[in-house]
């Protein structure tokens, strides 16, 4: 499958994503925490659209991510928007010396991808590594409430002229995670007949204290955890956790 494709479903299935309100929270923590630089590492950015988001709000952006054919159409958003941003293959648990930032970022539930503990604090280090004195840290993740009671052993579906698709979710082997199987059905004009492509994706969270213990382990301060966009406590049925926090 082309990367065209393959970003084309991404996108489909993201659409109804609130993009602009992931860049206000982070607009409203860099006032908090009087974060006065602009250089943001925008990591897992996938298709480009936060990195974008964040270059029109005058962010020197730098956006990084481990598929080569995400970033392909990133920097084709970019350039068509006449966007300076430098992308980079990386992966995020070996991240490479990108430079230092005042900002980064690893957004929509990006750090649930990676398979064990291990890999979390690995993504930590490298983090704090890259990130100034004072800087500022962001991450969304799912809940143990969401992973445990909305994805576990339930199905989604979306059906329209252009695409279908049909989303199964699993309990994963390892605690607090899932398995998503999902198969698309997406038009091909020149033909009218529609192609078959099936994807298969595990997630994993952990407990908000153990997050904050692996934080402060690598030398973060000022934590706070929000819940689902409100920049409120958690209630606990959050299904989404926003972490922000800075470099001691």
């Amino acid at each position: 499958m082309s990367y065209e494709r393959f970003a084309y479903l991404y996108d489909e299935l993201m659409q109804d994503v609130p993009y602009d309100e992931w860049v206000s929270i982070v607009e409203a923590y860099k006032g908090k925490y009087q974060v006065n630089g602009m250089k943001l590492l925008d990591l897992a950015c996938g298709t480009g659209e936060l990195s974008v988001k964040f270059a029109q709000k005058g962010f020197e952006v730098t956006g990084a991510d481990l598929s080569s054919d995400m970033l392909s159409v990133a920097q084709a958003k970019a350039q068509a928007k006449s966007l300076r941003i430098q992308f980079f293959q990386q992966d995020m648990t070996e991240l490479d010396d990108l430079g230092e930032f005042d900002l980064i970022g690893i957004f929509c539930d990006s750090l649930n991808y990676l398979e064990n503990e291990q890999a979390v604090q690995q993504t930590f280090k490298g983090v704090h590594r890259l990130l100034k004195k004072g800087g500022l840290f962001l991450f969304d993740v799912h809940s143990v409430y969401k992973m445990e009671q909305i994805f576990a052993d339930a199905t989604f579906t979306w059906d329209d002229e252009e695409i279908t698709y049909i989303w199964n979710s699993f309990k994963g082997e390892g605690t607090h995670s899932v398995e998503h199987e999902l198969t698309f059905f997406v038009l091909d004009e020149s033909t009218g007949k529609y192609d078959r492509v099936d994807e298969l994706h595990y997630q994993r969270t952990y407990p908000e204290d153990t997050y904050v213990k692996w934080l402060e382990q690598e030398g973060f301060g000022n934590i706070e955890v929000t819940g689902d966009y409100t920049m409120k406590t958690p209630e606990p049925t959050a299904e989404r956790l926003f972490f922000a926090m800075v470099k001691k």
